[in-house]
């Protein structure tokens, strides 16, 4: 089988051959009950994260570094897999997070027809996505969780090693924007989209403009704004990145999401910048 599930389309044989994502078969750094998510998603008990390893994309900031460069992890076969969906179920979980699942939807779609888990599985992705994929992906995704990184290619093309990424990632999250919102009694959403933006140093020019493409979409989207950027990764050749977003940043990008009215919005505190944050891998 030739992988072409995400826009680099490499052709590597990925049950048995490293792909561009650098990762060949099912490969895990950690699941567990993650409380940090939207409160609707994490929730009371914690949303049950699985954390996939490698990525196409290559962020030169990527917080979870080791898991991204396929530094960490262990194999496991598509049928341990559903029995990662029934762990987390036992544990309490009030979805199954499915985090960096890209390169994985054949697998995860596999396992999915084994057993589906009897609570909402949310597709967490960087939003470079094809929209094939996607649709593979819809028929077992109830929440979508992408991140919309950059609309100016310029910055992509410096900070990742896709200089397309806004070319795939704004249709992609306009697909997933359709999915239908849902909360059950509690607070706890069962189906929807919440659009996720890292704000970056000297990059509040790019956030505004996000901020505007986020009000074109439905106004059943979520937008969760988020000021937690770390300095971590390869940064050392790039100055601006090796510090925080200032106040001053985050309130003009703040004022972007006030002047174009958006209302289902989230908003990180400042103090969530901290690598305490950072999961440790256990494999």
């Amino acid at each position: 089988m030739k992988c072409s599930l995400c826009p680099v389309s490499c052709g590597a044989d990925r049950p048995e051959a490293v792909g561009f994502c650098g990762v060949s078969g099912v490969k895990i750094a950690k699941y567990y009950l993650h409380p940090f998510e939207e409160p609707p998603v994490s929730f009371k008990n914690g949303s049950g994260c699985i954390f996939f390893c490698g990525c196409s994309l290559r962020c030169v900031f990527c917080q979870n570094y080791e898991l991204s460069r396929a530094e960490r992890g262990r194999q496991f076969s598509v049928r341990e897999l559903t029995d990662i969906f029934r762990e987390l179920e036992d544990m309490g979980a009030d979805n199954i997070n499915l985090v960096n699942p890209t390169h994985y939807v054949q697998d995860i779609a596999e396992a999915m027809s084994i057993y589906r888990p009897k609570i909402p599985v949310v597709y967490n992705t960087h939003g470079y996505e094809k929209l094939s994929t996607l649709q593979l992906a819809d028929s077992f995704v109830d929440i979508y969780l992408p991140d919309l990184k950059f609309m100016d290619n310029a910055l992509s093309a410096r900070y990742t090693c896709r200089p397309d990424y806004a070319d795939y990632a704004l249709p992609a999250i306009r697909f997933m924007a359709q999915k239908p919102l849902v909360f059950d009694g509690d607070g706890k959403m069962l189906s929807g989209c919440i659009v996720r933006h890292l704000i970056l140093p000297l990059a509040v020019y790019d956030s505004i403009n996000i901020v505007k493409f986020v009000a074109s979409l439905p106004p059943t989207v979520y937008f969760s704004l988020m000021s937690q950027y770390t300095p971590f990764g390869d940064i050392a050749a790039f100055r601006e990145l090796q510090r925080p977003v200032t106040l001053r940043e985050y309130k003009k990008v703040l004022a972007a999401v006030e002047e174009c009215g958006l209302t289902n919005v989230f908003l990180q505190d400042k103090s969530s910048s901290s690598q305490t944050f950072i999961p440790e891998w256990d494999y």
